[in-house]
């Protein structure tokens, strides 16, 4: 339960089925579907949708990674889509920490590079066709749902202070209230552009160039030659079983191998005498995300600058086993270093908090499955509008480190640290690995916990794909413990009492979608996450 209100009824269907943040976008997904598509085709489809109804969120400016398992050869595929710094970046070039928002916290945008490598390996439709029903959405408005609203709400000053972002996203310098319609004509003829042009568009033509004159004017590193530069790479998913199902992440540069090394570390612990978000439990959960969140922070970076087998190492049983020495059941310990025998803990992305992001689950007759996530990292990314494009675009630059130490650290061409996930769950099935579940939680540094925590209300405490995600959460900010409202009072005194710092930090627990399989029956399960605007639809 969340709270103590009844969750909402599980969403079952047979042919198809979408889950996503707003509900413009699941429709969008699910018609494709219902029109021939595959679940490649309503992914990419409702990603598009998102980036004009959600723009809060995520955008044409933004990152993607995805996680799918293709039908046709029970093959699993992980989409590395994120950009990378300019080639004149350095850490040289920042005095201080590199500013969370602005020209000089922007990096390439991948998601549309994304798209595009989805529909071409393994969809069935083109990119124009996927992108139309966005920009008629884009041209014609949308009704602003309730949580996009607030969050456009709390950015008007950032908005304000650029003056595209102003001109594109402002009503009279106000924000849009829930409810009312907004349109973004400017972001409809750039989405007819890629329409016409497919990826070109933005990494080599117009919308490149307006993209690198809007930083440059306005004092960042990014090119064209940078955004010509980009390419997406197909990457092999991270793994672990636990309870004896196969869990699937991506590997760095995203906190993937957080969430296995979490899953590891309480597999031992993870048994019927544990009883959901009791002391025992939210103590064994916290410690174990300290200790893993110490790793991450300490070595995730672009592949390239993490050392070889290191990967394997922090996400293998043999590490959580040894690891795991340092839980204790009466105390939370004051401090976790990196792997055991670290003298210190090196500077690594910002503290865990909140992120803006939009995750969706896709799923089709045939068994094809897709765990999508795209962001812009903070609420409308850095701030920055390129020209009359109508695309705001990311601040993950910002999550670089300036430290030359640090694997993380800002260099010419280089991927930073990403929160992003998505997540797939296999099970055996008469001796096949067949898809069992495909979720994911947004919300910046909740995710690699929120996976977690899903996973042990499905296996471990028996819910079913809408209640694991209305369960209230348990978070770990960096300073202290929050706990969501419906967490018994009791919880708070117990944790409290083993040395735990209880905060009440408003919020930040995270959006959740997903999609159960259910090969017996051959039926589809759906979850959608009430803290967010949006649903699950099948067919």
């Amino acid at each position: 339960m969340l709270g103590h209100r009844q969750p909402r009824a599980m969403v079952t269907a047979h042919r198809g089925m979408v889950a996503t943040s707003q509900p413009r976008a699941t429709r969008d997904g699910l018609n494709v579907l219902k029109n021939g598509g595959n679940a490649v085709d309503a992914a990419v489809t409702a990603a598009a949708t998102l980036a004009v109804v959600e723009p809060t969120m995520t955008g044409v400016g933004g990152d993607l990674f995805a996680l799918l398992h293709t039908a046709r050869d029970g093959a699993v595929h992980g989409l590395n889509a994120s950009g990378r710094s300019a080639g004149t970046a350095t850490g040289d070039s920042v005095r201080g920490e590199i500013p969370a928002t602005g020209a000089q916290s922007v990096s390439v945008p991948g998601a549309v590079d994304g798209w595009e490598y989805l529909l071409r390996e393994h969809g069935t439709i083109t990119l124009a066709q996927a992108l139309a029903p966005a920009i008629e959405h884009a041209r014609s408005g949308f009704l602003v749902t309730d949580v996009v609203a607030r969050q456009w709400n709390d950015s008007v000053s950032l908005l304000a202070g650029d003056e595209d972002a102003a001109q594109t996203f402002l009503v009279d310098g106000r924000a849009p209230v829930a409810g009312e319609r907004f349109s973004n004509p400017r972001l409809a003829v750039s989405l007819e552009r890629l329409a016409r042009g497919g990826r070109d568009e933005l990494y080599a033509g117009a919308l490149a160039e307006r993209i690198a004159d809007a930083i440059q004017t306005r004092g960042g590193w990014l090119s064209i030659a940078d955004l010509a530069a980009h390419t997406s790479d197909w990457v092999t998913p991270i793994r672990t079983v636990f309870l004896g199902y196969e869990v699937l992440e991506l590997p760095p540069n995203t906190q993937g191998v957080t969430a296995l090394e979490i899953l590891n570390l309480l597999e031992p612990v993870a048994d019927t005498s544990l009883k959901h978000n009791s002391v025992a439990y939210c103590h064994q959960l916290v410690e174990a995300t300290r200790l893993a969140f110490a790793d991450r922070d300490a070595y995730v970076a672009d592949p390239r600058f993490v050392p070889d087998g290191l990967v394997e190492e922090l996400s293998s049983k043999d590490y959580a086993r040894r690891r795991r020495r340092e839980i204790t059941d009466t105390h939370a310990a004051p401090l976790y270093l990196p792997r055991p025998g670290a003298t210190s803990h090196p500077a690594g992305p910002t503290a865990p908090g909140t992120g803006d992001t939009v995750y969706l689950a896709a799923a089709d007759r045939d068994g094809n499955v897709v765990s999508l996530i795209q962001s812009l990292f903070g609420a409308f990314g850095s701030g920055v509008v390129a020209g009359d494009t109508g695309i705001v675009l990311q601040n993950r630059g910002s999550l670089f480190s300036t430290d030359r130490s640090h694997p993380n650290h800002l260099a010419p061409r280089k991927r930073p640290f990403h929160t992003l996930i998505p997540a797939l769950v296999l099970k055996q099935e008469n001796g096949r690995r067949l898809p069992w579940l495909v979720f994911g939680v947004m919300g910046g540094h909740m995710q690699a916990q929120g996976h977690v925590q899903i996973l042990m209300n499905l296996l471990l405490f028996g819910m079913n794909v809408q209640e694991a995600g209305e369960a209230p959460r348990v978070r770990w900010t960096g300073d202290g413990v929050a706990l969501e409202p419906g967490i018994a009072r009791e919880t708070a005194i117990g944790l409290a009492a083993k040395g735990h710092r209880i905060i009440d930090d408003g919020g930040g627990f995270g959006g959740y979608q997903g999609i159960r399989i259910d090969a017996t029956h051959a039926r589809l399960e759906g979850g959608s996450d009430p803290r967010k605007d949006g649903m699950a639809l099948g067919y």
